[in-house]
């Protein structure tokens, strides 16, 4: 359990991030009163996944591997970064949609039917909470490996041989 501290640590973050981004959406009003935008406005969350990303890595060249991390080292990092994420997206879904934001799935079954981008039935089976736990829980692994893959490419770092 040691050995991952630090990515338990990020993982954490990562999802209390997540939670505040989804609050943010909500007081902004982008669960109900400005919901047609909310398509556009969450895509801005990919910038703070990546920055977290960033910051994770950083965290791990520095404080567990000396200054020192090899590029598998930053994409193994990153992935057990995104496995910690995967696991725990269930339980940001129910929060969000529990706590944070109980009318979103309402308002955005009732936005897409009333603009006629969905059915009724297509949009009850899209936007609920188990084809959003399913999704988060799909989707942030593969998207975190992703994104360690690229962070952890610039953010390697050779130890340094002494030359004679």
């Amino acid at each position: 359990m040691n050995k991952f501290k630090t990515e338990i640590k990020w993982g954490l973050i990562f999802m209390c991030v997540t939670l505040l981004w989804m609050l943010l959406e909500r007081l902004t009003g982008l669960h109900s009163t400005h919901i047609n935008k909310h398509a556009i406005y969450t895509n801005f969350f990919a910038f703070i996944a990546i920055a977290v990303y960033v910051f994770a890595l950083r965290d791990k060249r520095s404080t567990d591997l000396d200054g020192k991390m090899t590029y598998k080292e930053g994409l193994r990092s990153g992935a057990i970064i995104s496995i910690i994420v995967g696991v725990l997206s269930p339980f940001g879904q129910l929060i969000t949609a529990y706590i944070i934001s109980p009318n979103y799935f309402e308002n955005a079954i009732a936005y897409g039917v009333a603009n006629g981008l969905k059915s009724q039935a297509d949009a009850e089976a899209y936007f609920n909470l188990k084809n959003y736990i399913i999704q988060s829980t799909i989707f942030a692994p593969v998207m975190g490996v992703i994104t360690s893959a690229v962070v952890a490419f610039f953010l390697k770092a050779k130890p340094e041989t002494s030359e004679i």
